[in-house]
């Protein structure tokens, strides 16, 4: 079992910047593929990012490449989501997942936080 607690959501003002932290409880994290997935009100989940154990494979979806960076600190069993030149559309909870293989598709990760909260002001 690997839970996850994200941090770092709050307001910004548009182009500005946030520091999403996710922190897993497992001794096996470096074996995980970690993602970020969004949800805005009334629309479906989406994929954000996501980052291979090994760090040789990330995928971002085209709505933030060049914007955002995941990253991970395996030794501290983190994650983390840099969002740069924020905009109004990307106000959502944004969740962190892991899972054994990387995919768009939230299907594929088993373990999910419970989100926190990016607000962007225009």
């Amino acid at each position: 079992q690997v839970q996850l607690v994200e941090s770092g959501g709050g307001l910004v003002q548009a182009g500005g910047s946030l520091r999403l932290s996710c922190a897993a409880s497992t001794r096996t994290f470096s074996s995980y593929v970690m993602a970020w997935f969004r949800q805005a009100p009334g629309k479906e989940r989406e994929f954000v990012a996501f980052h291979s154990w090994s760090g040789r494979s990330t995928d971002y979806a085209d709505t933030v490449k060049g914007r955002f960076t995941i990253s991970r600190d395996n030794a501290k069993n983190t994650v983390y989501l840099q969002m740069n030149s924020l905009k109004p559309e990307d106000a959502a909870v944004y969740y962190c997942a892991a899972g054994l293989a990387g995919s768009r598709s939230n299907t594929m990760y088993a373990y999910w936080g419970r989100g926190t909260r990016v607000t962007v002001s225009s």
